[in-house]
């Protein structure tokens, strides 16, 4: 069963298995998490806050090829299915559907990192700083919070 985001004014089960939006993923390296600062145009969502990596889906794709197409577009990193924990799905404040996940690679993969582009920069944060910084997208740190309350993580 699979709980609805609180924070997006909905609740209850999300069921439908096939229709989804996008998703997104805490990326850790090492216990860092890496986030991007998104750009500030104002026709895009959360202009200039700190976002995750992640993005809309393409064609038909599950949302597992949804975040390994987006974190390698975005920063560079490979990653496998099997690296994606605590697939959750969330609705957004229109009622659409998108997936969270957590994946774990080791402290040296950023050495791998290249910066795709979208957005203005990327960095590596503590969990710490990016729960209390005044421009994390709040749903995120609920989602974050909550994949790490689960406890299907390994830090």
């Amino acid at each position: 069963m699979e709980m609805a985001d609180a924070a997006s004014g909905h609740d209850g089960v999300v069921n439908d298995p096939d229709g989804f939006l996008g998703a997104k993923v805490a990326l850790f390296v090492g216990e860092q998490l890496v986030v991007m600062l998104r750009d500030e145009d104002r026709d895009i969502v959360w202009p200039g806050w700190w976002d995750f990596p992640g993005g809309g889906r393409e064609g038909d794709e599950t949302p597992e090829e949804v975040v390994i197409r987006e974190i390698f577009e975005e920063v560079g990193l490979r990653i496998a299915a099997s690296d994606l924990r605590g697939k959750r799905a969330y609705l957004t404040s229109t009622g659409q559907r998108t997936y969270f996940f957590g994946a774990h690679l080791p402290a040296d993969a950023h050495t791998q990192i290249r910066f795709g582009g979208e957005g203005q920069c990327w960095a590596l944060w503590s969990v710490e700083d990016y729960l209390a910084h005044p421009r994390g997208i709040p749903h995120f740190k609920a989602r974050l919070e909550t994949y790490l309350a689960l406890g299907d993580h390994e830090l």
